[in-house]
C-alpha cells in the first residue's frame, strides 16, 4: 500500500550537517520526497506538535531541544513507508538501535535524537497538515 509519512530531521543533526546523509539513506530505500522545508519552531509550535507527550517526564526537555535550532520537515511517499522508515530509523535510543540504522549512525542519545517519523497512518494524517498545506504537497 502506498503511504505518506512525516519525517523531521532534528536540530542537532542539522547543526552537524547530517541532513543530506540521512535523506540519501531514505532515498536509497526507494522512497520519494513529496515536500520539504527548513523551519525554526516557536515554543507554541513545538508544544503543539508534541502535545501527545504532555505530562510525560521527557516532554519539557523535548520541547526545549526542538527550539535549539532549525529542523527539516518533510513528507515522503512509498510502499508501506511507515513501517519501512521505522525500521530504517532504528530504536529511539541509539545505543539500542541496530547497526546501519539512522539513529545508530547519527543520534547521540535518546534525548537529542536525530530524526522523527510518523508511527502510524493516523499519526501521519495529523502530523503532515501540522507543517504542510495541501498545495505544498506534490500530487502525482
Amino acid at each position: 500500500m502506498i503511504e505518506r509519512t512525516l519525517i523531521i530531521i532534528k536540530p542537532r543533526a542539522m547543526k552537524e550537517n547530517k541532513l543530506s546523509k540521512i535523506l540519501t539513506m531514505i532515498e536509497e530505500k526507494g522512497y520519494h520526497l513529496v515536500a520539504g522545508k527548513v523551519v525554526k519552531l516557536s515554543r507554541a509550535q513545538a508544544e503543539g506538535f508534541y502535545h501527545v507527550h504532555k505530562g510525560k517526564e521527557f516532554y519539557e526537555g523535548l520541547v526545549k531541544f526542538m527550539l535549539t535550532g532549525p529542523i527539516f520537515v518533510s513528507v515522503w511517499e512509498g510502499e508501506n513507508i511507515i513501517l519501512g522508515l521505522r525500521k530504517l530509523m532504528g530504536k529511539t535510543n541509539p545505543l539500542e538501535a541496530k547497526e546501519g540504522t539512522i539513529r545508530h549512525k547519527y543520534a547521540h542519545n535518546v534525548r537529542e535524537n536525530c530524526i522523527h517519523g510518523s508511527d502510524s497512518t493516523q499519526s501521519a494524517d495529523s502530523e503532515i497538515p501540522f507543517f504542510f498545506s495541501e498545495n505544498e504537497l506534490i500530487m502525482e
